[in-house]
């Protein structure tokens, strides 16, 4: 017996039948039609996406240069427009973005650039929560445009860049700043405290110091130290992990007095100088779990979690059995 729907000439359905054949036949037509609509426009997405992206792109940096300022935290502005830290992203914020818009307190053809001598570090303490020192000495150095400076109000800035292995706490930060360490002091990026390192993301810390004018034209001594803690490290056969703290990056930011506080300017510290007194990278060795130990700690974890639950449960029963017999007398 032939199809039902079949366009043989030698099959002749009923008037129903074929009225059934022809709106089957239509929805295959249109069907086909709605499949090559969606592929093409699907084509359409892949080619004009990326002209479109980077036109956004253009027009998103060109507005930022113009609508966007700085704001008191470096790392805010950048967290507005960035949802993660990378090196190199942040390197050409700072190199592109920070002295963009900003007005100039001293002139344009000013001879001041603060430059470091002495730029140590190193890790204070034991285990996984110490402190990272940074101690800073200024170059001494005559400036023609000293006297619009020491009219200024200056804010060094320190940001520490941590690795996912570290995390900063915000309120123990905030409590140093109550106690005057600080001038100014916030966590950016990844504040989850709980988060062992590897479901965390970067964060940084970024510092605000009021300094006297004054320091910056002569060797004085600034030494800045940082508590950070490790998050939970993966299993590790040595029985350590390593984590890397790169050198801080070290901004000046100076207003002048009378103007308002948005009317300011950005110095990047540099350290490039031959006689620069280099420390090493911070390493620090983590204490972390080895993968040997695991089903010896899962042994003992699971028996002392099933031990506390059965002392609960009976102690429960317990419970339950002394308050009944108490109703019982006291009803007798």
């Amino acid at each position: 017996m032939p199809p039902l729907c079949s366009t043989s000439p030698t099959v002749h359905p009923g008037r129903q039948v074929l009225q059934i054949c022809v709106v089957i036949q239509f929805l295959r037509r249109t069907w086909r039609q709605f499949i090559g609509l969606c592929i093409y426009l699907l084509v359409c997405s892949f080619i004009w996406s990326p002209v479109v992206d980077s036109a956004s792109s253009n027009f998103n940096s060109g507005n930022d240069r113009t609508v966007h300022p700085i704001k008191k935290f470096v790392m805010q502005s950048y967290f507005d427009r960035h949802r993660e830290l990378h090196d190199l992203v942040f390197d050409n914020f700072v190199s592109q973005e920070v002295n963009v818009g900003l007005f100039q307190v001293l002139p344009e053809n000013h001879d001041f650039v603060p430059r470091l001598s002495v730029l140590k570090r190193n890790l204070i303490g034991e285990g996984s929560h110490r402190h990272v020192s940074t101690l800073l000495k200024f170059q001494s150095q005559q400036s023609q445009s000293s006297s619009q400076l020491l009219s200024s109000s200056c804010d060094l800035i320190v940001i520490e860049r941590l690795p996912t292995g570290v995390f900063a706490d915000p309120f123990e930060l905030q409590r140093l700043v109550q106690r005057g360490v600080f001038n100014d002091v916030d966590v950016f990026g990844d504040t989850n405290l709980e988060l062992p390192s590897f479901l965390s993301k970067r964060s940084a810390v970024e510092i605000h110091l009021a300094v006297d004018p004054n320091k910056l034209l002569e060797p004085t001594d600034i030494n800045i130290e940082l508590p950070l803690h490790a998050r939970y490290q993966p299993l590790n056969e040595s029985g350590y992990s390593t984590v890397e703290l790169g050198m801080p990056d070290i901004l000046v930011r100076c207003s002048t007095m009378e103007k308002s506080e948005n009317q300011n300017c950005f110095f990047k510290v540099t350290n490039n100088d031959a006689d620069v007194q280099y420390g090493a990278d911070v390493i620090w060795r983590i204490p972390s779990g080895k993968k040997a130990h695991s089903d010896l700690v899962f042994a003992i974890t699971f028996s002392a979690a099933l031990l506390s639950t059965l002392v609960i449960v009976l102690s429960s029963l317990e419970y339950s059995k002394t308050r009944r017999v108490g109703n019982d007398s006291k009803q007798s």
